[in-house]
């Protein structure tokens, strides 16, 4: 079964979860490099969420540490029983977002400079400010929003993945993401975007 079968079903490989399971346990235990393993495999997907969430690397890079850092504090928080280590990492990452968002009252506009792995290789130079314009409008959505389609449109999740982070039922997950949509299309054609 290919990976993308795999996102697809909504499903991680029962070795995987087994691997992460064991990993958390030698960690709890005071094995070090199972904490490094864990942060080697789930870095990226917590990077990739924190970078579309706030639309600038730096505050990305600074908050994926954040959660990270928590994880070593609170590595016996994550039951295995009710979903993956990857998505209870994620969530974390959502709920550090949301209370530094609280706490700062803005949000800094997108920065181009900072790190974006989402970045296409080669585009032309319309597809570029397409890309821009699909960036700003995103980070522009309310949160409740911006999550569900930065998990669902843009990491590729499943309903019932997104409602785990999120902390919703699956109808929430779909009727904020039909209306991000909406919001997102609107903001897009009144700028003249393709995408």
């Amino acid at each position: 079964m290919s990976a993308n079968a795999i996102r697809v079903a909504g499903r991680m490989p029962e070795a995987e979860r087994i691997r992460d399971r064991d990993l958390l346990k030698r960690f709890h235990a005071g094995d070090r490099d199972a904490f490094t393993e864990i942060y080697r495999v789930h870095h990226k997907p917590v990077f990739r969420f924190t970078c579309m969430m706030t639309g600038d690397g730096l505050k990305a890079a600074e908050a994926t540490q954040d959660v990270f850092v928590w994880l070593i504090h609170h590595p016996q928080d994550f039951d295995p029983q009710r979903g993956e280590l990857g998505a209870f990492l994620v969530g974390v990452a959502r709920k550090l977002l949301k209370r530094r968002y609280t706490e700062e009252k803005r949000w800094v506009p997108f920065d181009e400079s900072g790190a974006d792995p989402a970045s296409p290789p080669s585009v032309s130079g319309q597809q570029e400010e397409d890309i821009v314009r699909l960036r700003q409008a995103i980070a522009a959505l309310p949160e409740r929003y911006r999550a569900v389609v930065v998990l669902c449109d843009l990491e590729e999740k499943t309903y019932e993945q997104a409602a785990l982070v999120v902390e919703c039922a699956v109808g929430t997950v779909r009727s904020r993401l039909h209306r991000a949509r909406a919001l997102l299309a609107r903001k897009l054609a009144g700028k003249g975007c393709a995408a």
